[in-house]
């Protein structure tokens, strides 16, 4: 079995009263956040920042305190077993429009309930209501 680890940013913008989340459209079909595999010597929160610059083009980053969510799963790649966690930061842009990268087709900006309807994976939804419980307690 490999074992992987990634890292990657709940990723959300103020317009108006309303907080805005960011959520990418995978060749695949599913709609997710910003993440990507750790390279050699990076902690988990330069992953991040380095994975929302390429996929994004977005540098203009600020994390929220006390947020950090691992989730796991399984999943085959080229008949092998992939072990991956995933941990997701919070942190707000004042960027609107992005740079997606060859990985994606799209990206869109929801508020809470509909990225709940649009996320397609329980566990990003899991991390998505973490995320939104805690903006609603401190901002």
């Amino acid at each position: 079995m490999i074992e992987e680890t990634s890292a990657g940013i709940v990723l959300f913008r103020k317009k108006d009263s309303k907080i805005l989340f960011l959520l990418l459209h995978y060749p695949s079909g599913h709609w997710d956040f910003v993440k990507g595999k750790m390279e050699k010597d990076e902690s988990t929160q330069e992953t991040a920042i380095r994975e929302t610059r390429e996929e994004t083009g977005i540098t203009d980053i600020t994390f929220i305190e006390n947020f950090e969510e691992w989730i796991k799963y399984d999943f085959q790649y080229q008949g092998e077993l992939v072990h991956k966690k995933v941990v997701f930061f919070l942190a707000e842009t004042k960027t609107e429009e992005i740079e997606i990268s060859n990985e994606h087709i799209g990206y869109t900006w929801m508020d809470y309930n509909t990225a709940m309807e649009k996320t397609t994976f329980d566990n990003a939804k899991t991390v998505l209501t973490r995320a939104q419980t805690l903006l609603t307690k401190t901002l």
